[in-house]
């Protein structure tokens, strides 16, 4: 979008002329002082919609739903202070995922910076480790550069949040705003893929007998599940994602092993061990998802291929690489790729299909409510073609495990942080980056609902239909799981004394509310939430000692795995 305007105008207004110029749609935010002159221009000028949310962090973690979901930047403002901190842990959240955020928060005016004034905080030194950049407005001269450079470079590159500090008098001051090039100084984030192991990847590929792509969320980033699809198919082989990978691969696919690491599939994790190559695509090797690195594909070539430079090699040694964008990457692979001699990979993929029968999801819809229930009944009567959101614990791990997505962008979850809380507000930020068009799922547990429960309300003000589909064990369910298996049983503050009455509450917030006690009522009880066109919570009460099985063993590897059948022989 052009610049057209050379009139006069304040700092607030040119902050928003340059939102109007990124197309931003919406923001989440809170009002304050130092934020209020922003505000009131936004009151005249309605430049976007903006979603007023109950807390800070849900402004922060549903500007990041909204961005993963529409691969745009999100938007969150807040004022000095409290509300700025309050952001703090939704920027990390974006930034352990690479999502593209921009935060926006208001500061004292720049005479009383240093003061200890009302409501003053460094957020800028806050925030430091955990943004991709900062910029300090300080006249009205910076303004264009910081707002365009922000969404520069959250959107370029490795994608993340980056924060622009808006001191409340810079906001009253007034200027002309004039349009400028953007460009950092050694920043070059279209420069052309590192492709000087092309012929070694391709030599490895076309030498293994037992090869397995471990897919990541730089996969869905880089818009690659066409190209990885096709990868996978040519040299036939099956295909394992991490959680945040979980849809760059179609789970229904028969090379699907679905998602490894910690709480992975069996044939997922029986894979990786096995593998002689392993091509790990947009990944970052980390702890949830292979366990101890020493321990990892002792007997594999591993070939990384990561946007980032800094990845490779950090946590596994890569036998070859190539770095660039994924999907001019993986195409520059499949153009250089030969013949291969697939008939010496039928062995091996009969080994894979054997496993993968291990996971049995079938249940009788009867007797005490299961995770298998909820999450099987979901996904039949969803066809996988809802979007997902969840909070962090066992809920998240049994929604991964049972939950099948066929497409990116469709399962949306904390990974690198593991935010409790999250789910619920990044399922607002989904309602409105999807524009209503598909139910929008928040699947919880009750201690991670409970940090973002107030979130129902803003829910039920802008009409957004998220459905709450609260798996209740009253307690911390995945801290009790470890207690029970490693610490002799010795739950200490993990489990609830009494507990919310949800029905009233989810009412009390302007949502629909019931609770479920039997297997037989769950299907009904998923299919009345969908046709409600608002917010629902359906309470389900599942088992206390209810486990996220299978479970690597803490500090161990991928070949450290707790079964069903172990426990039973404990």
């Amino acid at each position: 979008m052009p610049m057209e305007e050379t009139r006069k105008m304040s700092g607030a207004e040119a902050v928003l002329r340059c939102l109007e110029l990124e197309g931003v749609k919406v923001a989440f935010g809170i009002p304050g002082g130092a934020i209020i002159k922003f505000y009131d221009e936004l009151y005249k000028r309605r430049s976007f919609k903006h979603i007023l949310v109950r807390h800070e962090q849900s402004a922060a973690h549903a500007a990041d739903g909204y961005a993963r979901v529409s691969g745009e930047v999100g938007v969150c403002i807040a004022t000095s202070g409290p509300g700025s901190t309050n952001l703090v842990t939704g920027i990390a959240t974006a930034y352990m995922d690479s999502v593209p955020l921009v935060a926006i928060v208001g500061q004292v005016a720049t005479s009383f910076m240093g003061r200890d004034s009302f409501q003053e905080t460094d957020i800028v030194g806050i925030t430091l480790p955990i943004v991709k950049h900062s910029f300090k407005v300080r006249n009205f001269d910076d303004i264009y550069r910081a707002v365009r450079g922000a969404f520069y470079l959250a959107r370029t590159g490795r994608p993340g949040p980056v924060l622009i500090e808006l001191p409340s008098d810079v906001q009253r001051q007034e200027g002309v705003l004039k349009e400028e090039e953007i460009s950092f100084r050694g920043y070059s984030p279209d420069g052309f893929p590192d492709l000087k192991m092309l012929l070694d990847v391709v030599k490895f590929i076309s030498m293994a007998e037992r090869p397995v792509i471990l897919a990541g969320g730089g996969v869905i980033i880089s818009k690659a599940s066409e190209e990885l699809i096709a990868l996978a198919e040519k040299i036939k082989a099956p295909v394992a994602t991490s959680l945040m990978g979980k849809g760059a691969f179609p789970e229904e696919h028969d090379l699907s092993l679905g998602m490894a690491g910690m709480h992975g599939t069996m044939a997922a994790n029986k894979a990786l061990c096995e593998a002689d190559l392993i091509v790990a695509i947009g990944v970052r090797f980390s702890d949830r998802s292979i366990g101890k690195p020493v321990d990892f594909a002792t007997s594999a070539k591993v070939i990384h291929i990561d946007y980032d430079h800094a990845e490779i090699g950090k946590n596994v040694r890569a036998h070859a690489y190539l770095a660039g964008d994924a999907k001019k990457v993986l195409r520059e692979v499949i153009n250089a790729l030969g013949g291969i001699n697939l008939s010496s990979r039928d062995n091996w993929l009969k080994k894979i299909s054997d496993w993968k029968k291990e996971l049995n999801l079938s249940v009788e819809y009867s007797g005490p409510v299961r995770p298998k229930h909820v999450i099987g009944a979901l996904w039949e009567i969803t066809k996988g073609d809802a979007i997902v959101t969840t909070e962090v614990g066992q809920n998240q791990m049994w929604a991964a495990l049972y939950y099948k997505v066929n497409k990116p962008r469709q399962f949306i979850t904390s990974g690198g942080l593991g935010t409790m809380g999250y789910g619920l507000p990044a399922a607002m930020g989904v309602c409105l980056a999807n524009g209503l068009e598909k139910p929008v799922i928040n699947v919880a547990g009750d201690g991670s609902f409970m940090m973002s429960v107030h979130e129902l309300d803003t829910c039920a003000r802008y009409g957004l239909p998220v459905k709450v589909f609260l798996l209740n064990n009253r307690s911390l369910g995945m801290v009790r799981q470890w207690q029970e298996l490693f610490f002799d049983k010795r739950y200490s503050e993990t489990i609830y004394s009494r507990e919310p009455d949800y029905e009233a509450l989810a009412k009390s917030l302007g949502a629909e509310g019931w609770t479920v006690s039997d297997a037989s009522q769950v299907r009904g009880a998923i299919e009345r939430a969908l046709e409600i066109p608002g917010p629902v919570v359906v309470n389900f009460i599942i088992p206390q000692e209810e486990k996220v099985l299978p479970m690597m063993v803490p500090g161990g590897s991928l070949k450290d795995i707790l079964t069903e059948e172990d426990l039973e022989r404990r």
